[in-house]
């Protein structure tokens, strides 16, 4: 995880910035990521107790030099960094990095008045991300421009490597490009290739193909089949239209083998993954019948049901029929029962859960706020929340600690490297 230490290696943008330089003292990381001066300022690409020149006008700077380097500094592993707007930290040496997310996130807490105690946090390292989001852009007949974004910008950062990528993922870049290649019969099209790596290869699902005018023609599409087939895709969708099929894309999830459906959610990655729900299944021991609400294709009521019955409710029908299908790979377990269910607008009631001991809910990045009210009101003795969003879950947390819970411990979670985001599981009881 370690990188060798150099002083400084930022290469400016070729964009400058406009407005006399001006010398700075970094204080802090803010919550993006980039470094607070006085003022405030923000910098990007620079840390703590740096002196630094920096260029621009209003609160956002750019930087121009490291004048004083922080000795936690290193040189970041990836050669598109500091155009790339996927990352933004891979110059912190990662042990302060991952204190930094920690201390966010007792920050957050705290503004709250949240009492709890902070596990030591996982953290994903390089080369483990299975799932990336890839845009596209028009290039040659053969291949397009594949890549991210660049920083606070629409342009595209045409990546070769990408370190928190699989490398199964990144040795399939260049058949990606040219899988890309047949989608700008639309000027308007601005494709985007969200690609999973599945136990039986990669599944590719498109967005963003303007299809007001008709879609894709038919030689697109055979394009599509072929670039697909030539590349040993598992499957390709268009916006969760099947194009191209090889083989079923599957991923285990505890005992079960899940076939997911076209843009289905995973976990980024695989390790964060078992460890939350060997947390989530610790936490949940002893329990006589388990709500696992925004369930999606399974990732914890499997492990669940190993422990006891789970009714399970997510507002993807598609994700639902997926986990529901999947019962019969996995035989031997208590019984699931699956429903595709609107949490925010028809929660589970506190009244259906009279005989529920422990609720599980994973929400999307909104959080739970309707889910977490019917949670207050019941009588349920466990609740343990999973959170891509550690402001919405202090948020509903803050709802159900007014009703009598007390949030013993909470995993912080960082599967996204060299991002500022970070993630969680925390646990209620009575």
């Amino acid at each position: 995880m370690r990188s060798p230490r150099r002083r400084a290696n930022f290469r400016p943008s070729p964009k400058p910035a406009s407005g006399p330089p001006v010398e700075l003292t970094i204080e802090s990381v803010g919550g993006e990521g980039d470094g607070v001066a006085a003022g405030p300022l923000f910098v990007p690409f620079t840390l703590p107790g740096e002196r630094v020149r920096a260029q621009g006008s209003g609160e956002r700077r750019e930087l121009v030099e490291v004048l004083e380097a922080s000795a936690e500094r290193v040189v970041p592993p990836c050669p598109h960094f500091f155009a790339c707007g996927g990352c933004a930290l891979q110059h912190w040496d990662h042990a302060p990095y991952l204190a930094w997310k920690v201390e966010r996130l007792a920050g957050l807490l705290a503004r709250q008045r949240i009492e709890t105690q902070l596990l030591a946090p996982f953290a994903a390292g390089p080369g483990t991300r299975r799932r990336v989001a890839l845009h596209a852009r028009r290039g040659s007949r053969e291949a397009a421009h594949l890549g991210y974004k660049a920083r606070r910008s629409w342009d595209l950062v045409d990546v070769a490597v990408c370190p928190i990528a699989d490398p199964r993922l990144q040795a399939a870049f260049p058949g990606l490009a040219r899988l890309a290649a047949p989608l700008f019969e639309h000027p308007k099209s601005a494709p985007t290739l969200h690609v999973s790596l599945t136990e039986t290869g990669l599944d590719v699902d498109i967005t963003g193909v303007e299809a007001k005018s008709g879609g894709l023609s038919g030689d697109a599409r055979l394009q599509l089949a072929e670039r697909a087939a030539a590349a040993d895709l598992a499957r390709v969708t268009l916006a969760g239209e099947m194009v191209y099929l090889a083989r079923q894309p599957t991923v285990r999830l505890g005992a079960a083998s899940v076939a997911l459906p076209a843009g289905a959610f995973l976990q980024a990655t695989v390790g964060a993954e078992a460890v939350m729900s060997r947390f989530v299944a610790d936490a949940a021991a002893g329990a006589s019948r388990i709500a696992d609400l925004f369930c999606g294709a399974g990732t914890f009521t499997f492990r669940l049901a190993e422990l006891a019955p789970v009714y399970a409710a997510d507002a993807g029908g598609a994700a639902v029929g997926a986990l529901a299908a999947a019962r019969a790979t996995a035989p031997g377990l208590k019984a699931i029962v699956a429903e595709t269910r609107d949490l925010a607008r028809r929660p589970v009631l506190a009244e259906e859960l009279k005989k529920t001991d422990v609720v599980v809910f994973d929400p999307p990045r909104a959080g739970a706020a309707e889910q977490a009210a019917e949670l207050a009101r019941s009588a349920v003795p466990r609740v343990i929340g999973v959170s891509c969003n550690p402001a919405t879950f202090v948020r509903d947390a803050r709802i159900l600690i007014d009703a009598g819970f007390r949030l013993t411990r909470v995993l912080p979670v960082d599967q996204f490297l060299w991002s500022p985001h970070v993630e969680l599981v925390g646990v209620f009881e009575r």
